[in-house]
């Protein structure tokens, strides 16, 4: 696959912004989108000559970052070929690595497992699985178990919900995916938060569709810049509960105003992490028409891949008729014991909602000693906040960061075009000593960062 000069100029972004040779701040940027998974292995970057004018810089400019690139073995050459992307066989080679002290991950916004809880849960679907076992297995709707617990989750939040209404996925994502490729066609125009959720912007440009960003700000949603656009687009993708990464909550007002013109995508997957304020009511109780989808990765565990989409049973059918294409059913026993955990209203733990707020409390201290400069908002719910530094760092601060023992997500993960180059998210699901120690080690990859240092290392995946 060949990637144009001009799409590599749009997800690098302002990388000009920094100290240091441009040589070096482009291929930090760069090695950063190969880790990152923005630009796919084996993908043909453009020629030297191209990738120059599309960013006004020079052809040495780049040719020297190519170069510090293939050393370092984050691309392949050959003569008259173009570069390729690659990883090397071990990504830190040639760097300085930080020793005696294990690197505490910032990256992943997902909460331990509750042990005892699962355990039961699983032992109770062990019980349940054998009137399973005269069936096929293979059950593109999900087991009729958790279609009815699910309904029940809805029909307690105040949504009249029924067993055909649900259709049962691999997880929100997996739902996610699900629906782009059913709805959308290339070129058609999604609406979408912004920042969001970064696996939705690899879905919906996995299904070749144009983003329309809408501004997500510390003052929330903006109703009538949200109807402008929802009038453009063919879908709409909004995370309306605790979003991520902001960890922002819409209010009631809004939900009652807004209409859009477009399918309405919602993702519930933070709904049950209320700290702040009441459990919220789902926006499909105020737009009908609203495609919902949930899971249990983050209000019990990312281990636990079951996720699940309501909507009209008629757009269910197509869903269910499509699937094929790319899986044929979720595992029985997980299945099961999703079904338990709802029934038994596991997935709003008074334990677990006070430990998050204690965490994101000591999350908030840590930066308030040791990065006054930076401002967090306090999120309502979830279990992110979003930190915005005085100035745009995040990708230089990303790429060193693990040279003193912590990795986090940058903040262009969660946007387009080079955006929220200011902004990191912070999870609060590890324990609170952690995340001080983490915050201090941050502190200092910033002062490193301000004194000239460049990047070794890139953050790991998103979750």
């Amino acid at each position: 696959m060949k990637i144009s000069s001009h799409a590599v100029a749009r997800m690098l972004g302002t990388w000009q912004e920094g100290p240091g040779p441009a040589h070096q701040r482009l291929s930090d940027r760069l090695r950063l989108l190969i880790l990152d998974g923005r630009l796919s292995l084996g993908a043909a970057l453009p020629s030297e000559r191209d990738l120059a004018f599309a960013l006004g810089t020079s052809r040495t400019t780049v040719g020297a970052a190519f170069r510090t690139l293939v050393e370092h073995g984050y691309l392949a050459t050959q003569a008259r070929t173009r570069a390729t992307v690659r990883l090397p066989d071990d990504t830190t080679a040639g760097h300085p690595v930080r020793t005696g002290t294990e690197t505490i991950d910032l990256s992943f916004a997902a909460p331990a497992a509750p042990v005892e809880i699962l355990h039961a849960a699983f032992a109770t679907a062990l019980e349940h699985l054998p009137r399973h076992f005269e069936r096929h297995g293979y059950d593109r709707y999900g087991t009729a178990e958790l279609r009815e617990a699910v309904a029940q989750w809805y029909q307690r939040r105040g949504l009249p919900t029924d067993p055909d209404h649900i259709l049962i996925t691999n997880g929100a994502q997996h739902a996610l995916a699900l629906l782009a490729r059913l709805l959308l066609s290339p070129r058609d125009k999604v609406l979408i938060d912004h920042p969001t959720y970064p696996h939705a912007i690899t879905a919906f440009t996995e299904a070749r569709a144009r983003l329309l960003p809408v501004a997500v700000t510390s003052s929330g949603w903006d109703i009538e810049q949200l109807h402008a656009a929802g009038r453009a687009a063919n879908l709409a993708y909004l995370i309306p509960d605790f979003h991520n990464p902001t960890g922002l909550y819409m209010p009631t007002r809004v939900r009652q105003q807004l209409r859009l013109a477009c399918p309405t995508v919602v993702d519930e997957t933070m709904t049950d992490l209320a700290l702040d304020v009441p459990s919220p009511e789902p926006l499909a109780v105020h737009m009908p028409t609203a495609i919902s989808i949930g899971s249990v990765s983050k209000s019990i565990w990312g281990g636990l891949r079951i996720g699940w989409i309501r909507a009209l049973p008629s757009l269910l059918e197509r869903v269910e008729q499509a699937r094929p294409a790319t899986d044929l059913g979720t595992p029985v026993v997980e299945q099961l014991a999703t079904a338990v955990l709802l029934n038994e209203h596991r997935t709003q733990r008074s334990d677990t909602l006070q430990q998050l707020r204690s965490q994101r409390d000591a999350l908030r201290q840590a930066l308030t000693e040791y990065l006054p400069d930076v401002h967090a908002l306090q999120p309502a719910g979830g279990v992110t906040l979003w930190a915005t530094f005085p100035e745009p760092i995040s990708s230089r601060l990303a790429a060193i960061a693990p040279d003193h023992g912590v990795t986090i997500a940058a903040g262009p993960r969660f946007g387009i075009g080079g955006a929220f180059e200011r902004n990191i998210r912070l999870p609060y699901t590890l324990p609170s000593s952690q995340l001080v120690q983490a915050i201090r080690r941050l502190a200092q990859a910033e002062q490193a960062l301000v004194h000239g240092a460049t990047g070794s290392h890139s953050p790991a995946p998103v979750a």
